[in-house]
């Protein structure tokens, strides 16, 4: 179902690309641009979504590790080989 907004946007340089674009051909009006515009954003919305969840959910797995710490010492010293082996 369609519904009718009536919208302000903050810059004019917006409704010039939104008209441009319009203008040029690639959409068929105004609305069609903004339309492809909240697409593109719901996309990237869900794909930050996701990132965010992957990155909790391997703090949550290292924090879970039933492995022991490694201390500081050992971490300098891991660190300080890998850049040993890629110098």
């Amino acid at each position: 179902m369609n519904e009718k907004l009536n919208i302000t946007l903050p810059a004019e340089e917006l409704v010039e690309v939104i008209n441009n674009r319009v203008d040029a051909g690639l959409y068929a009006s105004s609305s069609d641009v903004l339309e492809a515009a909240m697409k593109l954003f719901l996309a990237d919305e869900r794909e930050h979504e996701e990132a965010v969840a992957s990155v909790r959910a391997r703090i949550k797995a290292s924090l879970d590790d039933p492995r022991p710490n490694i201390s500081d010492e050992d971490m300098d010293q891991w660190i300080e080989g890998l850049a040993v082996k890629y110098r």
